[in-house]
């Protein structure tokens, strides 16, 4: 079994920007301000206006980009929290880090996003929030969830660690809601060379609570006015970012171009059951998610013919250990079909449009001799 191409290649960025990294590095190692300071700012200030947002805080993670401005919304025991049932576990955490209770909703089975006929369904007079996720780059509209949350004062939390660049029409992910968590884990589209995440929103008392509740609950050194915690973006990780941020665009473009080629070559393909594209959406292709009934096949036949891919997530959160007591005897069937079907195919700015071809080539051949 050869492996012709790479499913990630999170090594290739700093390849490509090598000197500009290096020079980054030097520079925040030679001012010896290594908690905060001006790469830190610049960053989020960078940041935040790519998402056309006007307030940015770096934190030490993407789920603690999500814990905190629930938090800093007062959210917690006795209040309701909708979130999508497929979505990667961090969205559940995140809700349950608050004591506050979850209402999952199942999935659009097109888009694989949160329903949102399901979330109008579960919204009660306890519901306080809800955290629509743009899975896999996935952009989940904004204007229908946004006028139910406004006519019912419900506070939007868009989980955007898949979507760094994402827009539903002009509007990119960061601003479709209240605020929004991002994460720059190393394998995402804006991703740094560690851990590292970010909140983004327009509401400046949001953003002065949260900045205040990841520094210990303190705004002034020695004064601690609420329980808070420890959640910094590093400066360095900050100083790296700036410099991929510049390179974004361009390698969206390239998620873009593989994409397409995907959609376009697999159409016809048999069995195969290609992502939608919500009206109106850009999404950015952070994964690009197949669906196959004979999956492990499936997967088992590429890996022969020399195509890696990968399972996201082949669990549904309902069924893991953390929330089974709660919710295992419940059934939400479009993730449960979508996480023993789905199959995550190679994408990224590594990738040629070429090589894109030949996988693409490759995965029909196998679709019609499975």
């Amino acid at each position: 079994m050869i492996q012709k191409y790479q499913f990630l290649d999170v090594a290739f960025t700093y390849r490509t920007l090598k000197d500009e990294i290096d020079a980054a590095y030097a520079a925040v190692m030679e001012s010896g301000m290594y908690i905060g300071g001006s790469p830190l700012a610049a960053f989020e200030e960078d940041f935040a206006r790519s998402c056309d947002a006007t307030h940015c805080v770096g934190t030490g993670n993407g789920l603690e980009a999500l814990v905190l401005p629930l938090k800093a919304r007062g959210i917690g025991p006795g209040d309701e929290v909708i979130v999508p049932a497929n979505t990667f576990i961090a969205t559940w955490l995140a809700a349950a880090q608050t004591g506050a209770t979850l209402v999952p909703v199942d999935a659009d089975p097109d888009t694989m996003n949160i329903d949102l006929d399901g979330v109008e369904a579960a919204v009660t007079e306890r519901t306080r929030a809800i955290m629509p996720v743009h899975l896999y780059g996935q952009p989940v509209p904004a204007a229908r969830l946004m006028a139910l949350a406004e006519a019912q004062d419900i506070f939007v939390l868009e989980d955007a660690a898949q979507a760094h660049g994402a827009r539903d029409g002009n509007s990119p992910a960061g601003s479709l809601g209240h605020a929004a968590g991002f994460s720059f884990y190393p394998g995402k589209n804006l991703g740094a060379f560690g851990d590292g995440g970010a909140l983004v929103t327009r509401d400046a008392d949001l953003a002065d609570r949260v900045r205040m509740l990841a520094n210990y609950g303190s705004r002034e050194k020695y004064v601690h006015d609420e329980i808070g915690t420890n959640s910094r973006l590093d400066p360095l990780q900050a100083a790296f970012l700036s410099v991929k941020l510049r390179k974004l665009e361009e390698w969206t473009d390239r998620r873009r171009a593989i994409a397409a080629i995907y959609l376009d070559t697999l159409a016809d393909a048999p069995g195969v059951r290609l992502p939608g594209i919500a009206a109106g959406t850009d999404p950015v292709w952070h994964l690009f998610v197949i669906r196959h009934d004979r999956r492990d096949a499936f997967q088992a036949a590429l890996a022969e013919r020399g195509v890696p891919t990968a399972l996201h997530y082949p669990f549904a959160n309902h069924h893991s250990g953390a929330f089974r007591a709660e919710f295992g005897d419940r059934s939400w069937p479009v993730t449960e079909e979508i996480c023993r079907t789905c199959l995550s195919l190679p994408i990224g700015p590594h990738l040629t449009e070429d090589e894109a071809h030949d996988i693409a080539g490759i995965i029909r051949d196998c679709a019609r001799t499975l």
